[in-house]
């Protein structure tokens, strides 16, 4: 069992993965992988907000999102920034109730906002997750809530 607050000893991904046990995990994490050709980047953050470690996901030198593994669960960071906010902005009303109230709920700080969503099964709220990250990602936009 892993200390998310100890900073003296990283997790492993094996650790982390029997931490969060949700099979959505490795299915999440896949999906990056081929879709975005990234690798999770061990992290260990002091913020306020979610202190202990975390997963992150980088293309290109710029955050595509942080995981937060819980137990059960984890929950997954996007950051829709300027680049980002016009286009997911247009595409909000074709996402789920619940992430456009933790879109409206969220406050905007330098021009991004930091959107925090659980995921614990795969459902349209995982769909959702996975159309903001093409977003921040690219730019393109998939107005449906249909899996690929």
């Amino acid at each position: 069992m892993i200390c998310r607050e100890n900073h003296a000893y990283p997790p492993s991904m094996a650790e982390i993965s029997d931490y969060i046990h949700n099979p959505l995990w490795d299915t999440f994490c896949a999906y990056l992988e081929k879709n975005y050709r990234v690798k999770p980047a061990l992290a260990f953050s002091k913020c306020s907000w979610e202190p202990g470690w975390n997963i992150r996901f980088q293309k290109g030198g710029r955050s595509l999102c942080t995981v937060y593994p819980r137990e059960n669960t984890f929950a997954v960071m996007v950051v829709i920034g300027r680049k980002e906010k016009e286009r997911f902005e247009a595409a909000l009303p074709s996402f789920r109730p619940e992430i456009q109230q933790i879109y409206r709920d969220t406050q905007e700080g330098n021009g991004q906002k930091w959107l925090m969503i659980e995921l614990e099964n795969h459902d349209v709220l995982y769909e959702d997750v996975k159309r903001m990250l093409e977003i921040r990602a690219s730019g393109k936009v998939r107005l449906s809530s249909a899996p690929e």
